[in-house]
């Protein structure tokens, strides 16, 4: 059974370090959407969720600075959203991390809380809607040594998830707060539902 929730227990790192590829390059986090930079939406539903906030950046970091500290990859270039996880666990000063891409500007806001009630005595959860979402997952801060060890051998971030016995969490119930933008006609597409 998990502890009762304490959200000042919980860091949240946004990881904001993709290369953007299907946007052009663009830095998505910081492409405007509804009138404001989409890590501000991402920013907004984290708000009560975790005491703490971190983005994960690799590029950009001063403007990304203006909405939480950064924590960059150890390494250069973009070695996927473990470098970021692996970075976001070795700067945490909770007992938990909370993670969450920059592209999904309605993540469920009650997803600290939900993934929490499930840790039990797990190291690890992450959430599934119509499929697995591995990069919306709560951590003990424990495993920023095991992350370091799994990016070195280039591990993706899924295959990590199984070997530290990551407990999946049903989210099917909210299946439309895991949409991602990933191109100019993704954000147009959201603006038009959402505006």
């Amino acid at each position: 059974m998990a502890s009762e929730f304490d959200c000042d227990e919980i860091t949240a790192a946004i990881l904001a370090g993709g290369a953007a590829t299907r946007l052009g390059g663009r830095d998505k986090g910081l492409e405007f959407l509804a009138g404001k930079p989409m890590i501000a939406h991402v920013v907004d539903r984290l708000r009560g969720q975790a005491g703490n906030l971190l983005i994960c950046a690799n590029r950009n970091t001063e403007r990304y600075a203006e909405f939480a500290p950064v924590v960059t990859d150890a390494q250069t270039g973009f070695r996927g959203p473990l470098a970021g996880i692996a970075a976001a666990l070795a700067a945490c000063k909770t007992d938990w991390l909370l993670t969450t891409p920059v592209d999904c500007p309605r993540l469920p806001a009650d997803i600290a809380s939900r993934l929490h009630a499930h840790v039990g005595d797990e190291r690890a959860c992450v959430a599934r809607g119509e499929r697995a979402e591995p990069l919306f997952a709560l951590y003990r801060r424990e495993l920023a040594a095991e992350a370091a060890a799994a990016l070195a051998r280039n591990e993706p971030v899924w295959r990590w998830q199984q070997q530290i016995g990551a407990v999946e969490v049903d989210f099917a119930d909210a299946n439309e707060a895991f949409v991602n933008l990933n191109t100019a006609e993704d954000f147009r597409r959201w603006e038009a539902g959402h505006g």
